[in-house]
């Protein structure tokens, strides 16, 4: 399909297929006496590998060699050598450190363009790296999403109903041993077509990843609308649907909370029934001062919670915000992120990973969006693709439940959607703005 203007409205009424992956029918008794409803968007992002993406192959007449920084170096090499008509055994791929990423960036399509000039040039290695502008431009991004909320509650502002619909193009195109992935496959003479894409995995894997709540509602139905069509071609970016969808939850967890007049922490607590969840809100609230913060004009605090893929570890965020009045600038004063990844064998790694993870988040959710005005992307470089950059960025405590009983769980994606969810909560707090669509754009009301 042609670039669409407006990639929201082009997901909603682009034709999906819906799968329910989540249904609980609540008490029949049970009276709901108020109904809350809210959307949440969140655009294209980029993967934003500092180094443009990079590979060098070789062709000698029998075998073709190629260095890679892929993530999946056998998957690509199987697509390579049927794009060449290759066997695969001809084909010889080679790790090489390169620029990285949380996901699919182009350091597969890279490979295959040195592929494709090298066995067109036998005997001479080629080396092939993109422009900062071939990357922005031409890298597999994140799936922009549109994510709505329904919530019954009942007299004292519980949830007796929840519902949660998303809307998503793919989160996983990698090579995956078809030459329709690569971009070289799809754009040469003889072309060859990308595979229709899927919503891989499980339920609560892809798009849907954490979309089922892990508060004990009554009821809940959670349904995926996946579109299969890409007017931009969209692939693994770090959490894949998880950011969205915790994004979601998390602030209409807090615009719940609010209309009910309960303290958001209380609120997220008297629907959670994992005490290990419990206790890592607890941690991260008692590290950050919840109880004794003091309101102060133009700041404002939030926070956000999520199990990641609900069987990993978890993760609480709690944010302090201030917004500059005359400009409604939007600067983040400090965080305080606790986890319970159980048995914690590398502190200093462990660590390392929630607050990258933590900085990432923040970037996505302030300043990230790939920007297209339905003929072509204007994200060509850093000056029209912005990240966070070392001056932005909050001090940041991480605090460790350490459970050597329980087994090892893993925190790479953790911290991604919590992350956002603390960050809204927060410019909510100060403004009484309630931000629904990444990146955040805070109004200048401060209360």
């Amino acid at each position: 399909p042609a670039l669409p203007a407006d990639p929201y409205a082009w997901l909603l009424a682009a034709p999906s297929t819906a799968t329910v992956i989540a249904r609980t029918e609540r008490p029949a008794d049970a009276v709901a006496v108020r109904t809350h409803e809210a959307s949440y968007r969140k655009p294209y992002v980029m993967h934003g590998s500092i180094g443009p993406s990079c590979a060098v192959a070789h062709w000698d007449g029998s075998t073709l060699t190629v260095d890679t920084h892929s993530q999946s170096v056998f998957e690509t090499c199987a697509a390579i050598a049927r794009m060449l008509d290759l066997a695969p055994g001809q084909v010889h791929g080679r790790h090489a450190p390169g620029s990285g990423c949380y996901g699919h960036n182009g350091a597969d399509d890279v490979a295959a363009d040195a592929a494709l000039l090298a066995h067109a040039l036998p005997g001479r290695p080629v080396r092939v790296q993109w422009s900062r502008q071939d990357e922005h431009t031409s890298e597999p991004y994140g799936a922009a999403m549109v994510i709505s909320l329904r919530a019954e509650v009942d007299a004292s502002g519980d949830v007796l109903d929840w519902r949660h619909d998303l809307w998503s193009t793919s989160h996983g195109t990698r090579p995956g041993g078809q030459p329709g992935n690569l971009l070289a496959g799809r754009t040469r003479a003889q072309p060859t077509a990308p595979p229709t894409p899927r919503n891989g995995g499980p339920p609560n894997y892809a798009a849907d990843r954490n979309a089922i709540p892990l508060y004990a509602f009554p009821g809940q139905t959670v349904t995926t609308h996946f579109v299969s069509q890409m007017p931009l071609r969209t692939s693994s970016l770090r959490g894949l649907g998880a950011f969205a969808n915790v994004f979601a939850i998390e602030s209409f967890v807090d615009e719940l909370a609010h209309a009910a007049g309960v303290d958001p922490l209380d609120y997220r607590r008297r629907h959670l029934r994992d005490e290990r969840a419990r206790a890592v809100i607890a941690r991260a609230a008692e590290r950050f001062g919840w109880a004794s913060h003091a309101r102060r004009p133009g700041h404002g605090r939030g926070v956000g919670f999520a199990r990641y893929k609900n069987l990993a570890a978890y993760c609480a965020v709690c944010i302090e915000v201030q917004i500059d009045p005359p400009t409604g600038a939007l600067r983040v004063v400090r965080a305080v992120l606790a986890a319970d990844a159980g048995e914690v064998i590398n502190p200093d790694g462990l660590s390392n990973q929630l607050e990258g993870g933590l900085l990432q988040s923040l970037s996505w959710a302030t300043v990230e969006a790939v920007a297209h005005d339905g003929h072509r992307i204007r994200s060509r470089d850093w000056a029209s693709y912005p990240i966070l950059t070392f001056s932005q960025l909050p001090p940041v405590e991480v605090a460790l439940l350490d459970r050597p009983d329980d087994p090892p769980l893993g925190a790479g994606e953790a911290a991604q959607g919590p992350t956002a969810a603390a960050l809204a909560n927060a410019l909510f707090d100060a403004t009484g703005e309630r931000a629904r669509t990444l990146p955040l754009r805070p109004a200048t009301p401060v209360r």
